[in-house]
């Protein structure tokens, strides 16, 4: 992995991290999901018209028909994660979420890429897993309650979405060769399209929020995007089995920001089974 690589994914991680946070903090749903790609959309739109002007890129039909799934799939991604923060705490829901999408990546790029992964990407993948457990197990209980069940899996879907996200906005990237911002303007512009009827069903809710968690919103709409557009730049010359675990670096970054800033418990217990994961992401990206 080159160095203009390595940079770009972990400035998108710390971005990434950030944004979870704030996302958690806000606990807006569907309605802030909303909200932030609509102002996301406002900011990124200029830039993608001078873009489109300048370079005039050859989308063509199947580059549309990719850009629309990347859509479906990232509102599916979004409305999971916001239901998980919901009934889960960010340092669980987090690493969760991050840690198996790009263990999920990693093996359908292996299946459907034709990537081949060596004995270190293995022993990463098993490193992953044994993150996931340790963070999952309850130490004191026979049975997690019913909060920490639905956490744990609506976090797992998330990382399904990631997994699936990461290795269709790879081929569009470096296949297909839609630009990276285009691809997340139109994915933020379709979210927000589609949520519309929600918010305009929910109106009172929508000033609800933006009232009180308008900086949240503004902050989410810039970093989100901008974390995203710099993960697709690598990917567009990076193979998908390295970007996809390198940027999960993520994941202690989240865990501490969770446990620091929002009191939340299990410390030792969470950032041991994000540590554990990190160190098996990076086992991906090098191997």
């Amino acid at each position: 992995m080159t160095v203009t690589a390595v940079v770009l994914i972990l400035t998108s991680a710390f971005m990434h991290a950030t944004w979870n946070l704030l996302a958690k903090r806000a606990g807006g749903g569907a309605v802030f999901v909303w909200l932030f790609t609509a102002v996301s959309s406002v900011i990124l739109c200029p830039v993608g018209l001078v873009l489109y002007l300048t370079q005039r890129p050859d989308i063509g039909l199947l580059g549309f028909l990719f850009m629309c799934g990347t859509a479906l799939l990232h509102l599916l991604y979004f409305v999971v994660l916001q239901r998980a923060y919901l009934v889960g705490d960010l340092s669980l829901v987090y690493p969760l979420a991050r840690g198996t999408g790009p263990m999920l990546s990693t093996l359908m790029a292996v299946i459907i890429l034709g990537e081949r992964p060596s004995v270190v990407t293995v022993g990463g993948l098993m490193l992953v897993v044994a993150g996931v457990l340790l963070l999952t197990w309850r130490p004191n209980r026979s049975h997690p309650n019913e909060q920490t069940r639905a956490a744990i899996k609506w976090g797992g879907l998330c990382g399904i979405c990631i997994g699936s996200y990461s290795v269709w906005d790879k081929y569009a990237v470096s296949e297909i060769h839609v630009p990276p911002v285009l691809l997340e303007l139109f994915t933020g512009l379709a979210i927000c399209l589609m949520l519309s009827p929600h918010a305009l069903a929910h109106r009172q809710t929508v000033r609800n929020v933006w009232h009180n968690r308008r900086w949240e919103v503004i902050s989410v709409a810039l970093l989100a995007p901008t974390a995203y557009i710099l993960v697709l730049t690598a990917m567009s010359f990076t193979p998908l089995s390295a970007v996809a675990p390198a940027r999960e670096i993520s994941i202690l970054i989240g865990t501490l920001l969770g446990t620091r800033f929002l009191g939340e418990q299990h410390t030792i217990r969470r950032i041991a089974a994000a540590s554990a994961m990190v160190c098996g992401i990076l086992a991906l990206a090098l191997g």
